[in-house]
């Protein structure tokens, strides 16, 4: 996820049980575009001991090609187009989930992609943009052009992420396409995990937001997968996450106040399953600076008896989070495994 999925994050959650690969933010692909550092750094400079494949969003056939030679200098495990961001500043430019309503362009992207990538190429999709009249017709696509792995978001772009997840139409994608098929969208536990690959049959799973919330969703997926006890984090995990979160994402030369923004981004997810009241995500989002933000995680994860509480597998209904900034919530989810 744009402005979340950085190398420092991926570094903390693969400390807790790092998914089977994970994706870059995107590259944004047009005329002037350059490969950004802090992204390229993520591939380049990964030591998490899992392949990192290198996520693009455009529609310039000719700028999407020459990223994709610029890539391939790197020790990136694939490329991977981006047909699935729901942001409305992203999707009025004609790219990510927006290419959804020209399945034709679609069609030319994939073509000259898969001619310019040596290696592994793979899609994400979500199944339409405000229907998915054309759902069909991109899955040939996707086969057409021997895509070597797809990754299907059960809404519509339009849904955004509020509507339900419409998983018999991941199913349909797993049964139409010659590809394997990674399942994604509200996969919040290892229970629902379990739940999708059972319902779609999907080759696995593609993990975001849940993978802030709640880092160790991995190592729990796989503990049920291979009939194993949960494993079972508690209050004071989530404290200790939370202060890697913090470390890894500080820079000397930013004020006190800013820090505690960029924490936001990250505790607007994790608050979902601290408490059923809300009242961590009510404190958290007035606190200002990261001194008083840490000070509010102390008081409702490490307080008194607290610590050794578990840290629930599933957020709480009805609290939702509110990211202070679009671009936290911008792209897909950025981690997957197959299982």
């Amino acid at each position: 996820m744009q402005d979340v999925t950085t190398l420092p994050f991926m570094r903390t959650v693969a400390k807790r049980g790092a998914p089977d690969w994970f994706f870059t933010e995107y590259f944004r692909v047009h005329e002037s575009s350059r490969l950004e550092p802090y992204i390229l750094e993520s591939v380049t400079a990964n030591d998490t001991g899992r392949p990192v494949f290198a996520q693009m969003i455009g529609e310039s056939l000719t700028d999407l090609a020459r990223t994709v030679r610029e890539l391939s200098k790197h020790p990136v495990a694939g490329i991977d187009l981006n047909l699935g961001c729901p942001a409305p500043k992203v999707y009025r430019k004609n790219v990510g989930g927006g290419l959804l309503r020209d399945p034709a362009k679609v069609d030319e992207i994939l073509a000259m992609l898969r001619a310019e990538c040596t290696g592994r190429f793979t899609v994400k999709m979500r199944i339409g943009f405000d229907s998915t009249d054309f759902f069909d017709q991109l899955l040939d696509s996707v086969n057409r052009h021997k895509v070597d792995l797809l990754s299907v978001h059960g809404r519509t772009v339009k849904e955004m992420y509020r509507a339900e997840v419409h998983y018999d139409f991941i199913a349909h994608a797993v049964k139409r396409a010659n590809c394997p098929v990674l399942a994604n969208g509200n996969v919040t536990s290892a229970a629902k995990a379990r739940f999708v690959l059972q319902e779609t049959g999907a080759a696995g799973l593609m993990i975001g937001r849940s993978a802030i919330r709640n880092p160790w969703i991995f190592r729990q997926i796989r503990d049920a997968c291979a009939g194993r006890p949960i494993f079972q984090p508690t209050l004071r995990d989530l404290r200790e996450y939370i202060e890697d979160l913090s470390i890894s994402s500080a820079k000397p030369d930013i004020p006190d106040k800013i820090q505690g923004s960029r924490l936001k981004k990250f505790l607007n997810f994790v608050g979902q399953s601290v408490d059923a009241e809300g009242k961590f995500l009510y404190e958290m989002r007035r606190a200002e600076g990261l001194v008083a933000l840490m000070a509010v995680c102390d008081k409702y994860l490490i307080a008194g008896d607290l610590a050794q509480q578990p840290f629930p597998q599933e957020p709480y209904p009805g609290l939702v989070a509110r990211p202070n900034r679009e671009e936290a919530i911008e792209a897909e989810p950025q981690a997957c495994g197959l299982f």
